[in-house]
């Protein structure tokens, strides 16, 4: 038997229970990891509040993200030894288990190496974001290159901080929003060449200030993005990144959008395959080994407490309470 957080029935985060579960039985190709933390999304609450994205597990064990060591490895797996430590996000959809228990049951696919200096919380703490931030930049969707312009919404948060620093170590001058002067300073600290106080100054003339020429890539963070104000900051062939507003209809200035010549990109990290994942898994395990990649954790607390670690997040991402600037990290 093993620890875990896990719920019956959909809801509220007091249906988050906390007791022993049955450890799993790995198959040929999975490996059994034995964890070490694990960190929060958004996404996590969604479920447990009962989004109908697919059927779930009964009982479901909470969670995406995790970091750990091998305990075990099926017969198929050559990919990894007993004694390797590892990270992975990914898990808990689709109709498997999460990553909030003292062990989990994972296809090697997903897991990646974690180098000799990186912190294992760190990596938790990364995954899920650092995915997102990675594939959103690269190949395949915004493309980012070097000396191009940046605007991030949130540039303190769990994806902004991973999309400011990838977009700074990539060559790019990037330009961030914040909520605060604290915010702002982590930003600064993170590497963002400018902040935008977004509640006290006019977002629309602080950008065009800062980028006379416009945003080569505006990546959008709010569930109710503003077209009007993205689109009009906008250079020729300008690229926007959305990864969130699920029910979201805004306005859409057509004219302006296409006659810029910009284009728009909708991803969720979790629809990408275990090969494009891989690409930007191993680059994040690299920058991490480096010491290039810094993780931005708000809160940490024990696995006991994940109904009290998803109250934190759900009061940051839907009531906007900005008492967390960061991930939450569990450590069982």
């Amino acid at each position: 038997m093993m620890k875990a957080a896990y719920f019956s029935e959909p809801g509220p985060p007091s249906v988050i229970q906390y007791g022993d579960l049955p450890t799993p039985q790995i198959g040929p190709h999975q490996a059994l990891v034995k964890m070490t933390a694990v960190s929060v999304n958004p996404i996590d609450t969604y479920i447990r509040n009962g989004a109908n994205y697919w059927d779930l597990p009964q009982p479901y064990i909470i969670g995406s993200d995790l970091a750990g060591v091998v305990e075990e490895v099926g017969a198929e797996v050559d990919s990894l030894e007993v004694g390797d430590r590892v990270w992975c996000s990914n898990q808990g959809f689709f109709g498997e288990q999460g990553t909030f228990a003292e062990y989990c049951a994972v296809d090697a696919k997903w897991l990646y190496k974690l180098p000799e200096g990186a912190s294992e919380k760190d990596a938790a703490a990364c995954a899920l974001v650092g995915v997102t931030a990675h594939l959103g930049l690269f190949k395949g969707n915004a493309d980012l290159q070097s000396g191009e312009t940046l605007y991030i919404q949130g540039g303190s948060g769990g994806v902004g901080s991973m999309v400011v620093q990838m977009a700074k170590l990539a060559g790019a001058r990037v330009i961030a929003a914040a909520g605060s002067e604290e915010k702002a300073a982590i930003c600064r600290e993170l590497g963002a060449d400018e902040v935008v106080l977004y509640k006290t100054e006019n977002v629309a003339e602080r950008i065009k200030e800062l980028a006379p020429n416009g945003i080569n890539v505006f990546w959008e963070t709010q569930r109710e993005p503003d077209f009007d104000l993205i689109v009009g900051a906008m250079a020729e062939r300008g690229r926007i990144v959305l990864m969130a507003g699920r029910d979201a209809r805004p306005e859409f200035p057509v004219g302006p959008f296409y006659v810029k010549q910009c284009r728009i990109f909708g991803f969720v990290m979790f629809k990408a395959s275990p090969s494009e994942m891989r690409v930007s898994g191993e680059a994040i395990s690299v920058l991490l080994g480096a010491g290039k990649l810094q993780s931005q954790i708000g809160a940490e607390f024990p696995l006991g407490e994940a109904a009290k670690a998803h109250e934190l997040q759900e009061g940051n991402t839907l009531h906007k309470q900005q008492t967390l600037a960061g991930k939450i990290v569990l450590h069982p």
